[in-house]
């Protein structure tokens, strides 16, 4: 009976939490303005009108540029972050860690302003630039734990072999390290990339006059016969995040089966 009470709360809190999501493709299809049952009948007329808008194209190219930047960025310092915390031991090592994945438990809005404040203070113009320096620190903390977690997975031995047989410190970890924690690295970047293009508040301070995504969709929301266009696009969004997430899951896998650790959970 505990066993059933309990498939039964999980079945209903899945399907309060997925149940808006799965409604997206519904009106997005839907012929009608209105967002309201009954439905009309069948129309690909919004996925016509978001394509042909320009200032949503230019949202979103915005927005891909801050992606894939934040995204590289994220990655690379979490590469040195989390190979710093792995293998080596120096001082103020946990303050600095603990520092790196600060913003993991602070409020966005209270980041955001923060950073609001010094870029003002030390005249930067608010601009796609300063979104992919927001963007780079949010998303730094979910790289340092996924790549920590496959630095920590590696056999010290095969770097001490690579040594013993002539290689140098730079050459070991970019022949014999890197190749390993590979799937870490691309699983991180993927990671960075989906949470990038979905941030509304840090881009919704720090962009200015430069419309991103997000924000392209909250200033829309006002006008009723925009929102079945929304609906569209959310359809296309979470389908890119789906396989977004599922592609980093595959390489998270992958990367745990190639060096033989437990698996103890993943995105997915």
């Amino acid at each position: 009976m505990k066993g059933g009470g309990l498939r039964l709360y999980a079945m209903l809190y899945l399907l309060f939490l997925y149940a808006p999501i799965l409604l997206l493709p519904v009106f997005a299809f839907n012929n009608a303005t209105v967002i309201a049952f009954p439905l009309k009948g069948f129309t690909t007329e919004w996925f016509s009108q978001m394509v042909g808008n320009a200032a949503l194209r230019k949202a979103l190219t915005n927005s891909l540029v801050i992606a894939v930047s934040a995204s590289i960025l994220a990655t690379c310092l979490g590469v040195f972050a989390a190979r710093a915390s792995t293998r080596f031991s120096f001082p103020g090592k946990g303050p600095a860690m603990g520092l790196i994945m600060l913003p993991l438990v602070l409020p966005e809005i209270i980041v955001a302003m923060s950073l609001l404040v010094v870029l003002l203070a030390v005249g930067v113009q608010l601009s796609v630039f300063t979104v992919i320096i927001g963007h780079t620190l949010i998303c730094m903390p979910y790289a340092v734990a996924i790549l920590s977690t496959a630095f920590s997975s590696l056999d010290k031995s095969l770097e001490e072999a690579a040594h013993d047989l002539g290689e140098t410190k730079f050459s070991a970890f970019r022949l014999v390290i890197l190749p390993l924690v590979m799937p870490g690295i691309i699983s991180a970047l993927l990671m960075c990339f989906t949470i990038s293009l979905d941030e509304f508040i840090i881009a919704f301070f720090l962009a200015g006059n430069e419309p991103t995504l997000p924000t392209y969709i909250f200033s829309q929301l006002r006008f009723p016969k925009s929102i079945p266009v929304i609906m569209a696009l959310g359809t296309i969004l979470v389908l890119m995040s789906i396989l977004l997430l599922a592609t980093a899951e595959y390489f998270r896998r992958r990367g745990v089966a190639r060096t033989g650790t437990q698996d103890t959970g993943g995105f997915l």
